[in-house]
């Protein structure tokens, strides 16, 4: 909106030529995003504590836990808002993908909304059946997929990591593909989001992440020397990109240990499923695996766990998702998050390198 209002002033008045470079749109877009967290959050958190909405704790979780029965949820609200507001202020609303990943970011965010409000507001235990929150993710992201298979820009060929050559085309399976990692990385973020601070700090560095990887996709000069798929329009993504690593470090000031307000499933499934579309969007895909790799830790240990039981009668780890079993070893929950966050600084790094090392 604010690129629209100001931009067309630049014939006039020379400074707001600024509004062209999507890099000076990116900071204000994370300035902003910040700024609202810091404004709407000590508000929201407040009304979250008068209407008494607070987490309800599994009692078989770490007696540890037991303590943070009641602390505000649905936190995820705040992430959302800071996400897509300064999206819409300050990128070219022209532009498809930032209508997609908007898309994308209010659906799963509204699917996690109604599974957090059943379960804490009508105090259904169970909330959003397993089958209906699957159903609405699949429906989200099938919709997704088939706006990014209708643009020329997106082809139907996936990068390989440290490969230079390697472009497979997956034809008509593409688009299953799609839904599957959007899927797949929103619930690998909710199966993350267990101790405070813990999914928030690699969803800010995986969003810092693609914003470079969104920049260099659609810059044709860069992504020629860099040998990475050019996707026209793709640069638009930086800002929605900015804006989610803002808002992620604006919840973090209320999140951080001891946390203050969880984000809940509208906020977990929300940021998955942004990466996920995002990742899509930018052709790097694949790559999001290394990224997110602590999000896809967490999610095999559980995967590894439930069949291990299933058909061994054993279990590999003393609880999952794996956390749970680093805490239940004598772990201290602030050394557990920041070792996480640690591994997660690594692996984007490595993500990285992989526009150089092919």
């Amino acid at each position: 909106m604010l690129y629209h209002l100001l931009f067309p002033l630049h014939a006039t008045y020379s400074f707001f030529n600024v509004f062209r470079y999507i890099t000076f749109r990116t900071i204000y877009a994370s300035i902003t995003a910040l700024l609202l967290c810091f404004i709407l959050g000590p508000w929201l958190i407040r009304e979250l504590e008068a209407k008494q909405i607070g987490q309800t704790i599994r009692s078989d979780g770490p007696e540890s836990h037991q303590a943070k029965a009641g602390t505000p949820t649905m936190g995820g609200l705040l992430i959302v808002l800071a996400s897509v507001v300064p999206t819409l202020l300050w990128a070219n609303l022209y532009n498809p993908y930032i209508w997609i990943v908007v898309f994308v970011t209010v659906g799963f965010g509204a699917i996690g909304f109604i599974d957090d409000y059943k379960k804490v507001i009508k105090k259904d235990s169970k909330g959003l059946s397993p089958r209906g929150k699957l159903l609405g993710q699949f429906l989200v992201a099938t919709i997704a997929a088939g706006l990014i298979s209708m643009d020329i820009g997106i082809t139907s060929t996936v990068s390989i990591p440290f490969f230079k050559n390697l472009h497979p085309s997956m034809g008509w399976v593409y688009i299953p593909f799609i839904i599957l990692v959007i899927v797949g990385a929103s619930n690998a973020v909710n199966l993350t989001d267990g101790l405070d601070g813990l999914a928030i700090g690699p969803s800010i560095i995986a969003a810092g992440t693609y914003m470079l990887f969104a920049y260099l996709a659609g810059n044709v000069k860069i992504s020629s020397y860099l040998q990475i798929p050019y996707v026209p329009g793709a640069g638009e993504l930086t800002i929605f990109c900015g804006s989610l690593a803002g808002a992620g470090i604006g919840f973090l000031w209320y999140n951080t240990y001891p946390a203050q307000v969880f984000m809940g499933d509208t906020g977990s499934l929300a940021i998955g499923g942004a990466l996920g579309v995002v990742a899509v969007m930018v052709k790097q895909e694949i790559v999001l695996a290394l990224v997110g790799g602590v999000f896809v830790m967490e999610a095999l240990s559980v995967i590894f766990q439930v069949s291990s039981y299933k058909w061994r009668k054993k279990r590999i780890f003393r609880m999952a998702p794996i956390h749970h079993h680093f805490e239940l070893k004598g772990w201290a929950e602030p050394k557990i998050i920041v070792r996480f966050w640690i591994v997660s600084i690594i692996l984007a790094l490595l993500a990285i390198s992989t526009l150089k090392i092919r």
